[in-house]
């Protein structure tokens, strides 16, 4: 089933601009996107054939069938709850049923965790994002051995040093555990190579150090300790930047580039919007989307705020929402029998 499907067989129960028109937030660049509700005939809904969602191939515009649509509701899925709160200059299309289904009817202190919750996870992904533009990783990727170091006159030097200083090298080293230590050993060397020793690594891509036999009677030249913590943390960072940049949007990025305040300015507006949205919820037990600081919000959207200031903004409407929602009248949950009779009333009516 597709898009052109539902529409000619008026499937469709409910159709919107959604996005940053519907919030007010448009430009001049700013995409149309819909969003809207569709039901199944009789035939599908009761048969094999149920389909929850349709969408084009850049999802800018999606439909939901009329039940996943009331499960989400009933879940406080913010942006199902944003498509039923439309705008009334922004509804193309709306079947008299939709008129059942009433924001109010959905709307709980669930929405601290869906609201809140999913904007929490937006300041943590820019936190990190922050991270990564302020710490950028060298695309050649460290060994092992940069994180070992020798033990020397109460105090520590990089192996790569010591071995360099020396005129060593690390295929004729061997390496012994130290009984009753994490991450420390003997280091002996063998110039002619003849004992075998396996060397302190044996590939530039090992993730551990190399032990080896050694023959009895055979002294040490140096301690050595292997910060194996330090190491997983490097590669585990090293993996999720450059996966970063192999999948970040290179537009978004440079325009964050230009305004140089290392965030991804819309996302921190949008995660802005999404905290008043559920204060304003909890003060007013309603929601209504259209913003009312355009200006400020598009100023963070442009890059004028630092990063600082958009985190305290942040935090100051984390409060504001752990306040309002410990006095909010609102149901702990919506009231799923009564929103679920109502699904049940729409079918009926559609399927008379």
């Amino acid at each position: 089933m597709t898009i052109q499907d539902i529409k000619s067989r008026n499937l469709i129960l409910f159709q919107a601009i959604s996005g940053s028109r519907s919030f007010g937030l448009e430009t001049e660049n700013s995409d149309t996107d819909i969003r809207g509700v569709y039901y199944l005939t009789k035939e599908d809904f009761f048969g094999l054939n149920y389909i929850p969602q349709i969408s084009n191939e850049t999802n800018d515009i999606s439909y939901y069938e009329i039940g996943r649509f009331v499960e989400l509701l009933q879940k406080n899925n913010p942006n199902i709850l944003e498509i039923l709160a439309s705008p009334e200059d922004c509804i193309q299309h709306k079947n008299p049923l939709m008129g059942l289904l009433k924001p109010e009817d959905f709307l709980s202190k669930l929405c601290k965790d869906t609201f809140a919750g999913y904007a929490i996870s937006q300041i943590k992904k820019a936190k990190g994002l922050n991270k990564k533009i302020l710490n950028p990783i060298e695309k050649e990727k460290k060994s092992i051995l940069d994180f070992c170091y020798i033990l020397e006159n109460n105090s520590s030097i990089p192996l790569k040093k010591w071995l360099s200083e020396n005129g060593r090298i690390q295929e004729k080293c061997g390496l012994v555990n130290i009984d009753n230590t994490k991450g420390m050993f003997a280091v002996f060397y063998n110039e002619s190579g003849d004992l075998g020793y396996k060397g302190i690594i044996q590939n530039e891509e090992a993730n551990q150090v190399s032990v080896s036999s050694i023959p009895k009677g055979e002294k040490s030249v140096a301690f050595m300790f292997c910060n194996l913590d330090a190491y997983s943390t490097y590669c585990k960072d090293y993996r999720e930047y450059w996966k970063w940049v192999c999948e970040r949007n290179e537009d978004r990025y440079n325009v964050n580039q230009n305004h140089g305040q290392n965030y991804d300015s819309k996302n921190m507006m949008h995660t802005i919007r999404l905290l008043q949205s559920c204060e304003q919820i909890f003060k007013t037990n309603s929601l209504n989307i259209r913003v009312e600081n355009r200006d400020e919000l598009l100023d963070i959207k442009a890059g004028n705020w630092s990063y600082d200031d958009v985190m305290k903004k942040a935090e100051t409407l984390i409060q504001s929402i752990e306040y309002h929602h410990s006095i909010s009248t609102l149901p702990e949950y919506p009231d799923l029998e009564k929103t679920t009779k109502t699904l049940v009333e729409i079918r009926e009516n559609l399927y008379k």
